[in-house]
């Protein structure tokens, strides 16, 4: 079933907005809500507590309408499923929990999933650093600056982050180095103790390590009014990195716990305001970059990850990492851009809401969906 039929068994008037009930679903349906729309959660058994009960809409309170709880979160991509949420008026907002709980199934989201999506699933593939046309591809040919690669761990010769897949498949392990030598030492221990695979290492994404403040630019874009907008900046907290930076250098030489980025949360920062030119001017790059290459182009919020660094008495921005889908940093709205242009402070929740509310009152839902 096409979009176009999909949509026109809708009642498009009362679009209910739903997603995965993980990541930034919270605040997706603190967004719907402010803006008069249904929500509702898409549960996995054992994990629906916080939206079923702690955050479920009753007596004035709360912001969760509906919940829907599956056996595994995969199960979204059956087609049984998928024609339940349907006959509720269902718009789906992707965040990165789908690509991971559907097992990065590609294939599937691009085609078999017929849930109206915001902005373009296929996008989402091109976060995958092992797929053609991915992130970095687009990000070198747009012009955005992105870290020095190297193709193999002979030709490392300064800091660098390397960032291998997980033996699960889920997430990354990341560790540093700055020869060939350290590689093989970090990689072999990470094969030994099961963490990920010798093929995985192999084919693992090594980048120089840029020294700066780390920032995430958080954007949407509206394909309605062809406007970029900044309605965010963050940075990560991770464990247990941040609490091995709590203690003294002599303490932290003496650890033999390794050190681990695995996200724990985000923290709302600004940047200087002579940034915000460069800022825009890389978010604009990759919307016009996407419109080259897909034919959905790029829609709704998007976020590129990366360093402020000094060089030569400039500060630029490097970027290192790129997202086409929901963020996942409530914490945005503590910052002041998205005040600047809409007259008050806005989450990326709301923002998204506002969209698929204006594009259901033009009749133009097909303009933001896929």
């Amino acid at each position: 079933m096409t979009l176009a039929q999909t949509l026109k068994g809708y009642d498009t008037k009362q679009p209910t907005v739903a997603a995965l009930a993980s990541h930034s679903m919270l605040e997706i349906a603190k967004g719907a809500k402010e803006q008069g729309m249904k929500t509702l959660a898409i549960c996995e058994k054992g994990r629906e507590k916080t939206y079923a009960q702690y955050y479920k809409t009753r007596e004035g309170k709360g912001i969760i309408d509906d919940v829907v709880v599956l056996d595994r979160f995969k199960d979204i991509l059956s087609p049984s499923i998928q024609e339940q949420l349907k006959k509720k008026n269902t718009i789906f907002i992707p965040h990165r929990s789908f690509q991971v709980y559907t097992d990065f199934d590609y294939d599937a989201i691009e085609n078999d999933f017929s849930l109206p999506i915001l902005g373009n699933k296929f996008l989402l593939r091109a976060e995958e650093r092992n797929q053609k046309n991915n992130q970095y591809d687009l990000m070198q040919k747009a012009g955005i600056r992105i870290p020095k690669q190297f193709s193999s761990p002979t030709e490392i010769d300064r800091l660098c982050i390397v960032k291998v897949l997980e033996k699960d498949g889920f997430e990354r392990k990341f560790f540093l180095c700055s020869d060939e030598k350290e590689f093989r030492g970090q990689g072999n221990l990470l094969v030994k103790n099961n963490e990920v695979t010798q093929e995985a290492l192999a084919t693992a994404t090594i980048e120089e390590f840029v020294l700066g403040a780390q920032i995430n630019f958080n954007y949407f874009y509206s394909a309605l009014s062809d406007e970029l907008e900044l309605l965010g900046t963050d940075t990560r907290r991770q464990t247990n990195l941040d609490g091995v930076l709590r203690i003294p250098p002599q303490q932290q030489e003496s650890l033999t716990t390794k050190i681990s980025y695995d996200e724990a949360g985000h923290v709302a920062t600004t940047v200087v305001e002579s940034l915000l030119e460069k800022a825009f001017d890389i978010g604009e790059k990759m919307v016009t970059q996407c419109k080259k290459e897909f034919d959905a182009g790029l829609s709704g919020p998007f976020a590129l990850q990366g360093a402020i660094a000094s060089e030569n008495g400039k500060k630029e921005i490097i970027v290192f990492d790129a997202s086409f889908r929901m963020p996942g940093s409530p914490g945005i709205a503590a910052t002041p851009y998205s005040s600047y242009l809409h007259g008050r402070t806005i989450t990326m929740g709301e923002r998204v809401a506002m969209e698929i509310k204006h594009a259901a009152e033009q009749n133009q839902l097909q303009k933001i969906l896929t």
